[in-house]
């Protein structure tokens, strides 16, 4: 499993570096990559199905429970399939769709990175592994949303999505955390089975509500759908594979691999059942009103997925079985009928589903290929698609107090959503030919054969049903929920419920295709509730935050280094003071010796001296020194105490400074013209405060005492283990060696920032 992994990021990597060297070359095998891996995935189906699973562990951080660990079984070989089968056609077709592009290379690369990803998100059996996969999905999807990053809606299109997916992928990653703390591993496997635990845990709550977050903006679930639609300014072979079949469905798959775990807490279901009902709706209603094919789609899907997180939201084992059911039969139509948009796309030059009709006659494999997929979307014997529906109704005949309203709703979006699959499908292709839109003779056989393939596979997986039943959904059902089904696929029933309620979808769908007519007037329509809409109340949210932070930046970082000091240590005044009202010691016993040197006497009162007179001079520069003085006196104390180490460095840091003060006042006058006596006294009492917050902490430190283990650690371990006698320099270099290793390389980039911005400076000046 690691290595399939390993293998779509190396191509990537080679695809990204030398794929200019490449092109044209293997630009059609590059299809093989992802065929090898659905062969290879498929090849384990036989232990699978008798409740086998895999499982690899490659140790990586142990001491934190973080391993490599895959475990592949029936629910995650659902996902591989999709991954790797929906990725050959479209691997295939994008060969051709995209050929003579500047960047296909790229595109490889980016799509590899992808695929990769993906198989990783889900066959990961570690909560951490799952998520660095799932953050790579959102910036491989970055690359590919922008892949036409001249367009300055696809660069935009790209920002939301990653903006949303990933920040739902940070609140997520509290949640593992979370689990992790409760659970004491990061490993799911064992975290599914722990369902008692998570139940009486407090945090239960606070965790549900972090994997919503990365589930629904993941997936698309209101109010996050909207990233989905402007994501469509992707190539269409991106579209296909990101938004159809594969990672969309990443939050339904994260949904539906702990559903064991949170199924029956209140958090849970209904949470599930409401917000999948309101996106399912809304997308489906959506979804007529727009004219643009891709558009059609994308909306079809947001309603697919909304279906998809009700069922996981009922939790029956039928609701469960009708889920993995509809994931492949939503992932081979969409995917269809998105490579069909393209094709039509490419024929046609646009995707205004108004101008275009009567391309039957000049494509007719191509006509086939949108009818399968189409009557697949629709629910119509004999193809997978009826099952998927058939399921889907029985699953919410049977949910409960929830059964009547969602079956009613279930109804009205499938209708729409079968009005919506004809308009893409069957709409292009009847009546007269536009005589508006010029017609490419010539269609490439990829481009018809990729959509053609999944048609027939939906259709062969809808005949011969019982293989796929048998072989892939009920070992899943077995290895996510346990149960048994008693409604399974089949091709006739009688003339149940079922049947009356499937053909009064498909009649109620065909009556308002006839007599529905797509029109602009909905889009403008549709903008006058712009203010009603998720996208315009997130839009408002980042502008009011810009707005609040950049007044805050105005008020805190003014330019004062003066006010930035005062108000660090009032900060720091605050902190200490509730420090010390929650834990300090109540009285000190001191016996104070006025057994001083000579030199210790002298130095303490050059120190004080000095002090007072950098606070009351007027002369900057005396000021300097006097300070300078300070840090001397300090050195000097450094020499009596024995630590002519810290001496040595006080004493090159205090002389730099004074040597940098001296410069930048070389510039200002050399006096004080103006002296402000309130901010003189805030500035006084803040000090006298701060000082005298920092004289009671070290009477404390002396009066408790401190912890020797770490000091005596290094102190012992110095020679043995890095054969230095200078404790100071080994913990600098060995113990803490990645530490300086950083600390330097972040004062090497600063210098190089510096040099960068004289270099600047002085190429302007010459411009002069």
């Amino acid at each position: 499993m690691l290595t399939a992994i390993v293998l779509c990021f190396a191509f990537a990597l080679v695809f990204t570096l030398f794929g200019k060297h490449l092109r044209g070359r293997i630009t059609y095998l590059t299809s093989l990559l992802p065929l090898s891996l659905f062969i290879y995935f498929l090849g384990l189906q036989n232990s699978l199905s008798s409740g086998g699973e895999f499982l690899s562990i490659y140790p990586w951080i142990s001491s934190l429970g973080i391993d490599l660990s895959f475990r592949l079984d029936g629910l995650s070989q659902i996902f591989t399939l999709i991954i790797t089968g929906i990725g050959f056609t479209v691997f295939l077709y994008a060969a051709e769709y995209l050929r003579g592009h500047p960047f296909l290379d790229r595109f490889y690369g980016y799509l590899l990175m992808f695929m990769g990803s993906m198989l990783g998100l889900v066959l990961s059996d570690n909560l951490i592994t799952l998520f660095i996969f799932w953050e790579l999905t959102s910036i491989s999807s970055f690359f590919l949303i922008g892949f036409n990053h001249r367009d300055q809606k696809a660069r935009k299109a790209a920002l939301t999505a990653l903006v949303i997916t990933g920040g739902g992928g940070l609140f997520m990653l509290l949640g593992f955390v979370l689990m992790g703390m409760v659970a004491g591993t990061y490993s799911i496997s064992e975290i599914v089975l722990m369902k008692s635990l998570f139940s009486d845990s407090i945090y239960l709550g606070l965790i549900v509500l972090a994997l919503f977050a990365g589930a629904f903006t993941k997936s698309a679930q209101f109010p996050f759908h909207f990233w989905l639609p402007d994501a469509m300014r992707a190539p269409t072979p991106i579209s296909t594979y990101l938004h159809s079949a594969t990672m969309v469905k990443a939050g339904v798959y994260l949904l539906a691999r702990f559903s064991p775990l949170f199924d029956g807490e209140i958090y849970w279901n209904e949470a599930l059942i409401l917000f999948g009902t309101i996106t399912f709706i809304y997308g489906a209603a959506q979804s007529i009103f727009k004219t643009d094919l891709k558009a059609i789609l994308a909306y079809t899907t947001i309603a697919a997925l909304g279906i998809m997180v009700m069922l996981i939201g009922i939790g029956t084992s039928a609701a469960i079985y009708a889920l993995l059911v509809f994931i492949c039969v939503h992932a081979l139509y969409k995917a269809g009928l998105f490579l069909v948009v393209g094709s039509i796309d490419k024929i046609c030059g646009t995707r205004d589903i108004t101008k275009i009709r009567g391309l039957r006659n000049t494509s007719v494999v191509l006509f086939v290929a949108a009818l399968l997929a189409a009557i697949s979307s629709a629910g119509l014997i004999p193809t997978i698609g009826y099952h998927g529906k058939h399921l889907i109704y029985s699953s919410v005949m049977e949910s409960g107090a929830w059964g009547i309203g969602l079956l009613v709703l279930t109804i009205a979006a499938s209708i729409l959503l079968l009005c919506a699959g004809l308009l893409v499908g069957l709409k292009p292709f009847t009546g007269p030919v536009s005589p508006e839109v010029p017609l490419q003779k010539h269609t490439p056989p990829a481009m018809w054969i990729t959509p053609l393939l999944l048609g027939l596979t939906g259709l062969g997986m809808g005949i011969f049903y019982r293989a796929p039943q048998e072989l892939l959904f009920l070992p899943a059902l077995e290895s996510l929920h346990g149960g048994i089904v008693s409604k399974q696929m089949h091709l006739w029933s009688g003339t149940d419920t079922l049947f009356w309620l499937s053909w009064g979808t498909v009649l109620a769908g065909i009556i308002l295709f006839v007599f529905f007519r797509p029109s602009h007037e909905y889009s403008k329509r549709d903008k006058k509730f712009k203010k009603f809409h998720s996208r315009y109340l997130l839009e408002q949210g980042v502008i009011n935050v810009k707005r609040t932070f950049s007044f805050l930046t105005h008020v805190l970082q003014n330019g004062y280094l003066r006010y930035y000091t005062a108000v660090i240590l009032t900060f720091l005044i605050v902190l200490i003071s509730l420090r010390m009202y929650t834990g300090f010691e109540n009285g000190y016993e001191f016996e104070f010796a006025l057994d001083f040197t000579f030199n210790e006497l002298a130095t303490i009162i050059v120190m004080v001296v000095s002090i007072l007179l950098a606070v009351f001079t007027t002369s900057r520069v005396v000021a300097v020194a006097s300070l300078g003085g300070v840090g001397l006196c300090i050195c000097l104390l450094f020499v009596y105490f024995s630590a002519p180490d810290l001496a040595m460095t006080q004493f090159t840091i205090d002389t730099l400074t004074v040597v940098l003060f001296v410069l930048l006042l070389k510039k200002l006058p050399l006096y004080l013209s103006k002296v402000d006596t309130g901010v003189n006294w805030r500035d006084l009492i803040i000090s006298c405060t701060f000082g005298l917050l920092v004289t009671i902490i070290t009477l404390e430190i002396l009066f408790t005492g401190s912890v020797k283990e770490i000091s005596n650690f290094y102190a012992e371990n110095a020679y043995l283990l890095a054969k230095g006698k200078n404790v100071v320099n080994v913990i600098l270099v060995d113990f803490r060696g990645v530490d300086t290793l950083i600390e330097i390389t972040v004062l090497a980039v600063s210098g190089l920032g510096v040099f960068s911005l004289i270099r600047l400076k002085m190429g302007i000046d010459r411009e002069r």
